[in-house]
């Protein structure tokens, strides 16, 4: 079994473990941990892993057992219980997160977190959409999911996300097509924060670019700490954490670039607008 597929197998078997967890400590009579006091909702591959690590560094945090629960997205019918179980118990003075990527991007997770945690607060990271477009692709590639090549995988994104919607968002074929095959719709950054504020006040969701998290890693993570309301810190490194390497030649071509470039230019200014930026990529 090559790294991808093997890596693809030990993931779900964590997730299983983790889950099977959950439903025990679910089962057992009395309290389960507290609902969360903040989510990073996403985007995908755009340093949300390397904020998660920063943030479960906090001493005044405690994270989730593991990095994205999917709860809203995929496991939202097994009920909070469920969900909590994945939490420590309330306790003064700390707070506890969890970070599902997946979130941004669902069109049915708004809703579902703003009833479920009315008063949480939210964080999501947003990376230049063409470098997260193939970023995407290589990660979906790296599992042994796209048999295609970039150029021909985005040709072939909306015949995939629409085929794959025709029941609704909630089915597996309709999770698998939007969690894998989004390349380019993911980066339409500006009709995701829609939905998120169309459900709840824009003052408790923070959004920051990926870029800054990079450039900057002390200073934006101390914006977010001001935004949650937690103490000042400075974790031990700021390492940039992913789980996935680059190797062999770009498919990510001049030519592509640029196409792709002018495609999201009308998404980024309207996201600019949106978030009142003087520049978005």
């Amino acid at each position: 079994m090559s790294a991808g597929p093997r890596r693809a197998t030990v993931d779900r078997l964590r997730r299983v473990v983790r889950g099977t967890r959950a439903w025990s400590r679910a089962a057992l009579p009395g309290r389960v941990g507290a609902l969360p006091d903040f989510l990073i909702i996403g985007g995908q591959r755009c340093g949300t892993t390397s904020l998660h690590h920063y943030l479960a560094a906090h001493p005044d945090v405690r994270a989730a057992t593991g990095k994205e629960l999917q709860f809203f997205s995929l496991h939202f019918g097994r009920g909070t219980r469920w969900y909590r179980a994945h939490f420590p118990p309330a306790a003064p003075g700390r707070r506890s997160f969890e970070a599902s990527p997946y979130y941004l991007f669902h069109p049915g997770v708004p809703a579902r977190v703003a009833a479920t945690l009315p008063e949480a607060r939210f964080v999501a990271l947003l990376r230049d959409p063409v470098e997260r477009a193939y970023s995407h692709y290589l990660h979906t590639r790296s599992y042994g999911l796209e048999p295609l090549g970039f150029a021909e995988a985005l040709a072939a994104e909306p015949g995939r996300l629409a085929g794959a919607l025709v029941d609704g968002p909630d089915t597996p074929a309709a999770h698998h097509a939007l969690r894998n095959f989004s390349y380019a719709a993911r980066g339409r950054y500006a009709e995701q924060l829609d939905r998120w504020y169309a459900h709840l006040p824009a003052d408790r969701l923070h959004v920051i670019r990926s870029e800054d998290l990079y450039a900057d890693p002390a200073g934006t993570y101390a914006g977010v700490l001001r935004f949650l309301g937690l103490a000042p810190f400075t974790p031990a490194e700021f390492a940039r954490h992913t789980r996935r390497a680059d190797t062999g030649p770009s498919e990510l071509t001049d030519a592509l670039r640029a196409e792709l470039a002018a495609e999201f230019a009308p998404h980024n200014a309207r996201l600019a607008d949106l978030l009142n930026w003087p520049r978005t990529w």
